[in-house]
């Protein structure tokens, strides 16, 4: 039986993974029993009418905790999770994750690097899309692995309200690489946080 549990929980049962191995099925197995009370979210939740928007709820040496939140019609960029893990669950609202197969580039070099994914740079990317997967509350949690590490996530218009989902990421990521499918290339892209612990992340 699913039972619905405060972001706090997630927090702690997440913590109490990192004395051992951090697998795949270990954090979506966890996930999946559990359904996050929208509630224990709203102090972290903020909307952009024109982006979706970072919310960062805990962060270790281990693991990134964030809330990302969305209108209809917003996405992210194709891009990829700097070769560490991931999941993620749908708090309120609905998601849509397109997962995406590396064919090939012109600067495969480039992925030979020690401690990130790839240094990017190709003027010329093949990928391949796969099937879309609608995500709901309580339902399907996605996972990026180390074969299946690049994907685009969006809230349809059709979902009609605001949306919001839980991200875990192991190890903590600061960059990744995003693809310009129009322009065959990508680079890599500095991830930024909308707040910080409910406090509204100021720039110079």
């Amino acid at each position: 039986m699913t039972r619905v549990v405060p972001i706090s929980t997630i927090v702690e049962g997440l913590r109490s993974f990192e004395s051992g191995p951090i697998t795949t099925s270990k954090v979506a197995d966890f996930l999946a029993d559990l359904r996050i009370d929208a509630g224990s979210i709203d102090r972290y939740a903020r909307w952009r009418d024109d982006r979706y928007t970072r919310h960062l709820i805990h962060r270790d040496d281990i693991f990134e905790v964030l809330l990302l939140c969305w209108m209809p019609g917003q996405r992210t960029p194709v891009h990829t999770h700097n070769g560490q893990l991931g999941w993620a669950t749908v708090v309120r609202g609905g998601l849509e994750i397109l997962d995406y197969t590396w064919k090939g580039c012109n600067k495969p070099e480039n992925q030979n690097v020690v401690g990130i994914d790839c240094l990017a740079g190709a003027t010329k990317v093949d990928l391949e899309p796969g099937i879309a997967i609608r995500a709901n509350p309580g339902g399907v949690v996605g996972t990026v692995t180390k074969q299946q590490s690049i994907h685009q996530i969006s809230c349809p218009e059709s979902v009609g309200e605001p949306s919001a989902s839980l991200h875990i990421y192991s190890k903590p990521i600061d960059s990744c690489v995003s693809f310009d499918l129009v322009h065959s290339r990508c680079g890599r892209r500095t991830l930024v946080y909308d707040t910080v612990d409910g406090v509204p992340v100021t720039t110079a």
